[in-house]
């Protein structure tokens, strides 16, 4: 494994670094403390088609669907340095880093043209309705049906913690088709129309006190058959497509994210005091964020070893399962030691307005999102490390 980036990844880096530094919204740091709402939404959906114009959206997808044909690693220095730079995100998340690229695999070139090109724009906003209130980790368990009627599919049934769907034009949705069959092989995924008569979502708040998660309810929702993403019965190929990316395109924003995190605890114990001393000079505070700072360059290693082999082999592996275990774990015991550090103030929204009590309040959800601890570590166990399945 070679660290060093080569002249071509030098480049690319100085190149993204320029358009940043001249780019970067300067009220971006309000707009994201004031967060929410309509308008907030509206503007970081014209920042994506301001990336897009520039060539930066998606710079992994091939040049013909609106990207820059770049290998994993390039792909690996843009989520580094828009961490760095602390960028807005890109609003179409979902359909740039999950169902863009399983368009891209499994997609017939008419749903290539009419999908993609939007995606990157973020013309349409992509949603992914996988989990079902008594499906959430065996998403292959799942109730909702589709059934044939002429050139359509008709849909009945619903999703939850569906994200981002009270904005999104499109879902890819995981529906079964046939009932006589072991689950794995009786699902379709489908290219589903959220604005379609039938389809209605309830926005679920937070513990956080945000609603960003969504139920949603599909009532005799007609889709036609050309909107089939892959093969008929054949879905959870899709799906395991769409989660591989989804664990593969977390590390390298997430790192320098973390890292951010911890210089920024560093500065806030050396700034406060506990019991008339700096809270940074408590033995077992100091030993608590050099155990943070360890952890975190191992996740850093890691990921780095995640994107070596996947530039050798073109895809994704089950290895980024490990990579999503250790980050969500560790966000959890990072955020817990932040409020020991800081003290019972942290919980305050005055204090970093209310940043450190989010935060830590947010992280109960790491561990369940983009697939569990407890599914991981199954997965883990048998493709990585090749041990008989549990029973």
């Amino acid at each position: 494994m070679d660290l060093r980036l080569t002249p071509d990844e030098e480049q690319f880096r100085d190149e993204l670094r320029a358009w940043l530094a001249v780019n970067v919204p300067t009220d971006w740091k309000a707009a994201r403390e004031e967060g929410g709402g309509t308008e907030h939404f509206e503007m970081l959906r014209q920042w994506q088609r301001k990336v897009y114009d520039a060539g930066w959206a998606s710079v992994s997808w091939p040049k013909e669907y609106g990207g820059r044909g770049a290998g994993i690693i390039q792909q690996a220095i843009f989520q580094e340095e828009w961490a760095r730079a602390e960028a807005p995100p890109l609003v179409n998340v979902l359909g740039l880093y999950l169902i863009g690229p399983t368009i891209i695999a499994a997609g017939t070139p008419e749903q290539k043209t009419r999908f993609l090109s939007k995606i990157v724009s973020a013309e349409e906003i992509w949603c992914q309705g996988f989990s079902e209130p008594n499906f959430g980790s065996d998403v292959a368990g799942l109730a909702t049906k589709a059934v044939l009627d002429g050139d359509h599919f008709v849909i009945n049934g619903q999703k939850i913690w569906t994200s981002y769907a009270h904005v999104a034009d499109w879902c890819l949705l995981l529906v079964r088709t046939d009932q006589n069959v072991p689950k794995h092989k009786g699902i379709t995924a489908l290219l589903v129309d959220m604005h379609s008569p039938g389809v209605e979502v309830r926005p679920l708040k937070q513990i956080t006190g945000d609603a960003s998660f969504n139920e949603v309810f599909f009532s005799n929702v007609r889709v036609p058959v050309a909107n089939v993403l892959g093969e008929v019965n054949q879905g959870w190929k899709t799906a395991i497509t769409t989660l591989m990316n989804e664990r593969a395109n977390l590390g390298g924003s997430t790192y320098i994210g973390f890292k951010r995190n911890l210089e920024t605890l560093i500065e806030r114990v050396r700034a406060t005091k506990r019991n008339g001393k700096a809270t940074s000079q408590d033995p077992l505070v100091r030993q608590k964020i050099a155990q943070a700072y360890l952890e975190l360059e191992v996740f850093r290693l890691n990921n780095t070893r995640s994107l070596s082999k996947i530039s050798k082999t073109g895809h994704p592996g089950p290895e980024g399962s490990i990579l999503k275990i250790f980050w969500s774990e560790y966000n959890q015991r990072f955020q817990q030691t932040a409020m020991e550090a800081l003290g019972p103030h942290a919980q305050l929204h005055s204090f970093d307005n209310g940043a450190w009590a989010f935060n830590y309040l947010r992280t109960r959800a790491n561990t369940i999102e983009a697939g569990t601890s407890e599914i991981l570590r199954n997965i883990v166990a048998e493709r990585v490390l090749g041990l008989p399945k549990s029973y």
